[in-house]
């Protein structure tokens, strides 16, 4: 083995442990994305995978002594299974639940099982040159690497750049690449290089032809997961923003990581009851912060209140505040209001900001998704009720939107647990939503009682005085249950909501 044939498997290595680590974050993003719960996801997807390389260094002392050969082979299996992969799981998910767990295990398993048949086979061949324990630290060291770049490469480069399937397409194109340059390096060691040569630049075509119109495949499986037309879709560094369009033109819909976040039709009945409540307890309403609400809808209710003069909207997306500003449909449904003179934008991550000094806060709206994973259950913890109670003025008061308290009761109730826990008394009130069901509040005080609520005197298509009086019963399907208060340390709520969500 020449030295430049010996480099090149060195790093085959190193683009081996790239291509699988990445292989594993797509698929276990993908399940995130869709089924919720990303500790579950990830915990399965990297435990089978492991499982199944395992189970694939164990199978490759089953082939023959045709060790280029084989390597060459599992290579092109990769780029062709691993290239098709979140193509094939977008569009089994709208079909049955028990064949998107099929397919993603299937691929798990393949994928898996073929990684782990690589290592075992270069191993092998650089052993011929070097000693085992040369060629073993090689091979480890190589294979560690490689893993961290594509560990590293995937949520900055590859996920917001390309997005998931057209991810999937370039990781495939790697390996495919890499299995050309082999069979050209190696040709005289192989039995059938053009065979090999041949199939390999047909596969190439094929995935260079996936990722020119991976925008148009991406939009494909997309129309499986919504059931109006998709209008605007983006992955960003921090969600996947999808906005959709009725058939008759009369409805959009805003969904963030496929959760939906409003619907233009009765969008007006959730944000006017998240924001005057709290904009009608008494004291002043001159600096008012929203926690989330980056697509404006808050703002454009707050608005409404002559004697508010500064608006602070903390959202940690651009992008979701760009198209809510730019976009026309939602940039009409907001009023503009993200271009008021009196609103400021802070892009920062709401745990973040509220936790350092600053401007203290007269009404605190926390507009937020539910707390479906890890990072969204801390914006609903008793420590971060904390920080915000001392950003609160003194007679303060703060409202955050709670989840369903019919679909997600435990969750709910957790909610307002929690608030209680730092603010004392609670007002928890609901409201129909038709797109998505009876939806909850939490609303307290800095000074930890509830003030009578005054007469609400601004414009509002929905809220009344008396069906906000009416909102604070609950029936016997939606009446308090006994739980936990959320913590960082215990996350609670997480599984609360994990539970509700199963039942």
């Amino acid at each position: 083995m020449s030295a430049p044939q010996r480099l090149l498997l060195l790093i085959s290595i190193l683009i081996v442990a790239l291509c699988g680590i990445a292989y594993e974050l797509i698929i276990g993003t993908i399940s995130s994305y869709l089924l919720g719960n990303s500790v579950y996801q990830f915990s399965f997807t990297i435990g089978f995978f492991m499982f199944s390389m395992g189970v694939g260094s164990y199978l490759s002392k089953l082939l023959d002594d045709q060790h280029i050969r084989n390597f060459i082979g599992v290579e092109i299996a990769i780029s062709l299974v691993g290239g098709v992969c979140s193509l094939l799981l977008f569009m089994a998910f709208p079909l049955v639940r028990a064949l998107y767990d099929t397919t993603m295990y299937s691929l798990i398993l393949i994928i898996g099982a073929l990684v782990g048949m690589e290592i075992p086979i270069l191993t092998t061949i650089l052993s011929k040159k070097n000693s085992t324990r040369d060629s073993i630290a090689n091979v480890m060291s190589l294979d560690y690497l490689g893993a961290l770049i594509g560990s590293v490469a995937f949520p900055l480069l590859l996920l917001p750049q390309l997005g998931l399937i057209r991810s999937s397409f370039a990781i495939a194109l790697i390996n495919i690449l890499t299995a050309l340059v082999n069979i050209y390096f190696f040709r005289h060691h192989l039995p059938h290089p053009k065979r090999l040569a041949f199939i390999s630049i047909s596969i190439l075509i094929m995935l260079i032809a996936f990722t020119i119109t991976g925008t148009r495949l991406t939009s494909f499986a997309e129309k499986h997961l919504y059931f109006d037309q998709v209008i605007y879709s983006k992955q960003t560094p921090y969600q996947h923003i999808v906005v959709t369009r009725s058939n008759n033109n009369r409805e959009n819909r805003l969904y963030i990581d496929g959760h939906i976040q409003f619907s233009s039709k009765d969008e007006y009945r959730y944000h006017e009851s998240l924001v005057h409540p709290v904009m009608n307890q008494p004291g002043p309403k001159k600096n008012i912060l929203i926690l989330g609400g980056g697509d404006g809808l808050a703002a454009r209710e707050i608005l409404k209140y002559p004697e508010v003069e500064a608006i602070h909207l903390v959202d940690i997306d651009p992008e979701m505040t760009a198209i809510s500003r730019e976009f026309p449909t939602l940039a009409i449904l907001n009023q503009r209001s993200l271009e008021h003179e009196k609103l400021t934008i802070f892009h920062q991550d709401a745990f973040t900001f509220i936790n350092r000094p600053g401007m203290l806060y007269d009404k605190v709206i926390i507009d937020m998704p539910d707390p479906h994973n890890e990072a969204i259950n801390k914006l609903y913890s008793r420590e971060f009720y904390t920080m915000i109670r001392k950003r609160m003025a003194e007679t303060a008061s703060i409202v955050t939107q709670s989840s369903s308290p019919f679909f997600t009761r435990q969750t709910y109730w957790c909610i307002a647990e929690t608030m209680e826990f730092v603010f004392g008394e609670t007002a928890n009130y609901h409201t129909t939503v038709p797109a998505f069901g009876l939806w909850g509040f939490n609303l307290a005080s800095k000074q930890g009682n509830i003030q009578p609520f005054q007469p609400i005197e601004v414009d509002t298509r929905y809220l009344s005085d008396q069906q906000f009086n009416t909102s604070r019963i609950f029936g016997k399907d939606t009446e308090r249950l006994a739980t936990n208060v959320n913590s960082i340390m215990e996350p609670t709520l997480y599984q609360y909501y994990i539970d509700d969500l199963q039942q």
